[in-house]
């Protein structure tokens, strides 16, 4: 029995999320179908986080066991042959038995991309969320450097969550300008469920002047829900980078 860890880049706009559901098209259905047929045994694939229905992937990271000796150097031209479009297998290697492609992670990256524009862009559509308004973008620079560091992040999580633990660690927030077009780019130790899309609604109610940078602080520290802003859509949402 050997371990293989799985480099998958996917456009989540015609997927479920990853997470198998009954009568969905997920990755992972897609993906655990392919394999297990490709190597003739029943493939269980983890993977380092679950992406919601319409969530993208430049690197997501999963791993599976097998007993098989497939040629590691075709494995990835195997599975991505006959797949549709929005889903690859950029890489395919041997690990130690003892990797999780969850639970061995350190810290991971998400991209989260907003163009300003009055007017919708089709070629943006599905993959940037439109704000149809100004925003000040220097206070949302501001407001962005009250997220960094260690803290209780229940305010900026999903109603209902069942996690135990709320605590969590951003390393690094940054947002990166082309043109119209706007990159949340943060790093952290870990996200709660629907964690970045609750920050990018937040700023954005910054942006808006309807919260000032300094404000952060408080609703970091009321841990209330409420206070935060909207939950953005999930499309404008990429998992960039897993760190191992």
């Amino acid at each position: 029995m050997k371990r293989l860890c799985l480099t998958i880049q996917y456009n989540g706009k015609n997927f479920s999320g990853w997470q198998i559901q009954n009568n969905e098209r997920t990755v992972q259905s897609v993906l655990e179908k392919k394999i297990s047929s490709l190597l003739k045994e029943d493939i269980n694939l983890y993977a380092s986080g679950r992406t919601d229905s319409g969530v993208h992937a430049y690197n997501q990271i999963a791993h599976f066991d097998t007993e098989s000796n497939f040629d590691m150097k075709k494995l990835a031209f195997a599975i991505n042959f006959g797949l549709e479009d929005d889903v690859r297998v950029l890489e395919a290697r041997e690990v130690a038995s003892s990797f999780h492609s969850r639970y061995s992670a350190k810290k991971k990256t998400y991209i989260y991309k907003i163009y300003i524009s009055n007017i919708l862009k089709p070629l943006k559509n599905g993959l940037v969320v439109q704000i149809k308004y100004n925003l000040d973008i220097k206070k949302i620079k501001l407001a962005m450097e009250y997220f960094i560091g260690t803290h209780n992040f229940f305010a900026f999580s999903a109603s209902g969550s069942n996690v135990k633990d709320f605590i969590r660690t951003i390393y690094d927030f940054k947002l990166e300008e082309n043109n119209d077009e706007f990159s949340f780019v943060i790093t952290g130790s870990g996200f709660l469920y629907n964690m970045v899309r609750i920050i990018i609604g937040t700023l954005i109610e910054v942006g808006k002047g309807n919260l000032q940078p300094q404000d952060i602080s408080q609703i970091i520290k009321d841990k209330e829900r409420k206070n935060a802003g909207q939950t953005m859509p999930p499309y404008g949402l990429y998992l960039y980078k897993v760190y191992y």
